[in-house]
């Protein structure tokens, strides 16, 4: 099975070339990304636990789903995509917002990001996808933000950046409906 290749960018997220996505790892070169996020009727999140034999940030929750826009595909459609893989549903989406990070793990990886934040609605349970994911639940806004404070270990690093960063600007379009 050939690697999948990321979309490396330029900060203005202006495509400047294609990578395997592990190289682009090792390397800490800015690639394309997006991070999904779902909301059920009660403005709750639905989170992730990561599979416990990912790469990285094996055993953690996180947001509904993230991963990266394959060439010719743009973010919308790589949410769908990725929140069917590993959730097993299908929702309208939106982008809320785009910001770039840049988070080393200790496995000698880095994450360096241009993240297309999506949002969507959606109230049934998943069908995970036990490769990619372990476990699932819903948190209001509220309570995730008390557990990162309390135990930010078990959150991954990009979740922790776009909470941290956009409480607000989630809160807001959390309760503006």
């Amino acid at each position: 099975m050939q690697e999948e290749k990321v979309i490396l960018v330029n900060e203005n997220d202006e495509a400047i070339g294609l990578m395997p996505k592990m190289e682009a790892h090792e390397k800490a070169l800015l690639h394309r990304a997006f991070s999904v996020f779902i909301l059920n009727d009660k403005n709750e999140i639905m989170l992730q636990k990561r599979a416990a034999h990912k790469y990285h940030s094996p055993s953690l929750w996180t947001n509904t789903c993230c991963s990266h826009q394959r060439d010719g595909e743009d973010s919308i459609q790589a949410g769908k995509r990725r929140l069917k893989e590993e959730m097993g549903f299908s929702v309208p989406l939106k982008e809320l917002f785009s910001f770039i990070y840049k988070a080393p793990f200790d496995n000698g990886l880095t994450e360096h990001e241009l993240d297309h934040v999506l949002i969507g609605h959606y109230n049934e349970p998943p069908e995970i996808n036990l490769e990619e994911v372990s476990d699932y639940c819903f948190k209001s806004l509220e309570a995730i933000k008390e557990d990162v404070a309390i135990s930010p270990e078990s959150y991954t690093v990009w979740f922790k950046i776009i909470f941290e960063k956009f409480y607000e600007h989630l809160k807001k379009e959390v309760y503006a409906g």
